[in-house]
C-alpha cells in the first residue's frame, strides 16, 4: 500500500523519484523499489517522507483512507463515513453552539 500513496503523493507535488531519492539520500531506484512495492523505506523516511507531503504515517502506511495532516496541532474530528449529509451538517451545528455556550459562559 505505501508504494501507491507514495507514488501518488509524489507525482500531486510535481516531483520525480530522482527529486525525491535526492531528499530521502537515496538513489532512484530505491524510489522505484518503494512505489512497485518492492521495499519498504525504513522508519526515519517514513517519517521525512510524512512530514514532506503533510500526511500521517497511518496514511502513508494505508492503516486510513483520510490523509490527515502530520501537523496535528489543531483537533481533527473524523466524521464516520456512513454519516449523511444531514448528519455532518448536525455536527458542525452542535460545534456551533458549544461554541456558543463556551463564549457565554466565559462573558458571565
Amino acid at each position: 500500500m505505501i508504494g501507491e500513496r507514495l507514488q501518488e503523493l509524489r507525482k500531486d507535488r510535481g516531483l520525480s523519484q530522482e527529486d525525491l531519492a535526492k531528499i530521502l539520500g537515496v538513489s532512484h531506484y530505491t524510489i522505484s523499489s518503494y512505489e512497485c512495492n518492492r521495499s519498504d523505506p525504513d522508519d526515519k523516511s517514513k517519517v521525512i517522507l510524512a512530514k514532506l507531503f503533510d500526511v500521517s504515517v497511518d496514511y502513508m502506511l494505508g492503516l486510513i483512507d483520510e490523509p490527515l495532516s502530520f501537523n496535528r496541532e489543531n483537533r481533527i474530528v473524523q466524521i464516520p463515513s456512513d454519516f449523511s449529509d444531514n448528519d455532518f451538517i448536525d455536527v458542525i451545528k452542535y460545534i456551533d453552539f458549544l461554541k456558543y455556550k463556551i463564549k457565554n459562559k466565559n462573558e458571565d
